[in-house]
């Protein structure tokens, strides 16, 4: 089993930057790729940005260029830098993890909420 928590948001204007974070615990060594996705209401969970075990990231087209993903493999941290965020970014925002064996697992979500 691996627990996540996460941690972050909070209530900004446009054009201003959060920093989430993301701490695995348990299990930890399974981990292979980490994630950041988000709902916001009324919509479907969408993959807003991924990172592999070998550094390899990915991020959902409305993010490229604003948000940065890293990870901290000796602290089991995965963080979601957001830069120049906009009202539509407003969402909850869950961390995931997938291991080895491509079991996923997901944290309880933190609210990023953007005013105009």
């Amino acid at each position: 089993q691996v627990q996540l928590a996460e941690s972050g948001g909070g209530l900004v204007q446009a054009g201003e930057s959060l920093r989430l974070s993301c701490t695995a615990s348990g299990r930890t060594f399974s981990i292979n790729a980490m994630g950041w996705s988000r709902q916001a209401p009324g919509k479907q969970r969408e993959l807003v940005a991924s990172i592999s075990g070998d550094g390899t990231t990915n991020y959902a087209d409305s993010v490229k260029g604003r948000f940065t993903i890293s990870r901290d493999d000796g602290k089991n941290v995965v963080y979601l830098q957001m830069n120049s965020l906009k009202p539509e970014d407003t969402a909850v925002y869950f961390c995931n993890v997938r291991t080895h064996l491509l079991i996923a697992y997901w944290g309880q979500g933190t609210q990023v909420t953007v005013s105009s």
